[in-house]
């Protein structure tokens, strides 16, 4: 038994010692004084800018981007006008559907499903903005409503 108590108190004691060294070895790497100023290097880094999917882009366009142009990045003179809109409820995940365009002008006639809306690459594009305003419509609408007004009196 006093031969257990001693090799336990042995025991012990060498795990002491390598503790001690762990904590030693531990305080000189993280004690050591740092020469560059932290926020001189966090200048220095540029941030890399995360890319959008198809529906992160869409979300801060009128109705989701329906009717307006979007195309990936690595695509040149290719482009699909949003014509619908699934989305999950997390709100960046889901499907869309488009009409592509091949230099601005219609490549297909009905809609399909895009393919690689999750994919970080996608960008709105502006010069083919939506083509058809709102505007027009209500003048048409303010024009009629003259007119039966006109036609009761």
């Amino acid at each position: 038994m006093a031969t257990i108590v001693a090799h336990r108190a042995l025991q012990n004691q060498s795990f002491g010692l390598l503790r001690l060294s762990f904590n030693f070895l531990r305080n000189l790497s993280t004690a050591a004084p740092s020469t560059q100023n932290p926020c001189a290097s966090s200048a220095t880094k540029k941030r890399k800018r995360r890319k959008k999917n198809l529906f992160e882009v869409a979300q801060f366009l009128p109705s989701w981007g329906i009717g307006y142009h979007m195309a990936k990045t690595h695509w040149t003179n290719v482009s699909y006008q949003i014509t619908k809109i699934n989305l999950y409820k997390d709100g960046r995940h889901g499907k869309a559907w488009g009409i592509a365009h091949k230099d601005g002008v219609l490549a297909a006639d009905a809609p399909k499903k895009i393919s690689g809306v999750h994919k970080r690459c996608w960008r709105y594009i502006p010069h083919l903005s939506k083509p058809t305003e709102t505007t027009p419509n209500l003048t048409k609408l303010t024009e009629n409503a003259t007119k039966t007004e006109a036609e009761v009196a």
